[in-house]
């Protein structure tokens, strides 16, 4: 499976650790669990891009321009293509609607050969994106880039609020279906310069800095 991220998913698991964490602390996950979420790869933004609503795509036909067509993705996740007629593109790789065209025109031509180009990717515009919640001056969310780090987020969220756990820090990454909270030491980052826990971040990373207990 591509690493896009369910957003909806991943904010749902977020708030009942939350939740769970409000009664009895900041949580992480285990040992393994970290080691495993952290060594997915963050040099890209997402492994594979795959389709959604409000992308637009170019479909073009070898040989035949007048089946070649730029359109959106429609909310019901299908494109329309001259013969070949709806066809369901959110949740695939451009490469794997490129060939379910092609399938559905065999009827009409031999061998066709289409091509699938993303022209707007606008479904990313949510999915892809990384945030920082809880004690900094202002929650933030931004669209993911390539070597992002917990340290940036910081920075971009206004620095810490001054009633803030620091070193108490969680990462939400979703791995496999499954959320991993990841211990971050912010205050180890921020005045001691030890980046140990100064993590790069992939699409769909959260991350939520406490409050101090009174």
């Amino acid at each position: 499976m591509s690493s896009k991220y369910s957003l909806k998913g991943l904010l749902l698991s977020l708030t009942a650790v939350t939740l769970v964490a409000g009664c009895a602390g900041p949580g992480t996950s285990s040992p393994e669990k970290i080691q495993r979420a952290l060594a997915v790869d963050t040099t890209n933004s997402v492994d594979q891009y795959i389709l959604g609503a409000t992308d637009v795509v170019r479909v073009s036909v070898w040989r035949n321009d007048d089946l070649s067509i730029s359109v959106p993705v429609r909310p019901d996740g299908k494109i329309s293509v001259p013969l070949a007629g709806d066809v369901k593109a959110s949740g695939l790789a451009p490469e794997e609607l490129a060939r379910d065209i092609e399938l559905r025109l065999e009827s009409y031509i031999r061998e066709p050969q289409v091509s699938v180009v993303v022209t707007s990717m606008g479904s990313h515009e949510f999915s892809d994106r990384v945030r920082v919640t809880g004690a900094v001056q202002q929650p933030t969310s931004v669209p993911h880039r390539a070597g992002m780090t917990v340290l940036d987020m910081v920075l971009n969220s206004g620095g810490l609020s001054p009633f803030a756990s620091a070193n108490n820090s969680v990462l939400y990454r979703r791995v496999d279906g499954e959320v991993v909270a990841i211990p971050v030491k912010l205050d180890e980052i921020l005045t001691r310069g030890d980046i140990s826990t100064n993590y790069r971040l992939r699409p769909g990373d959260i991350l939520t800095v406490p409050e101090r207990r009174i």
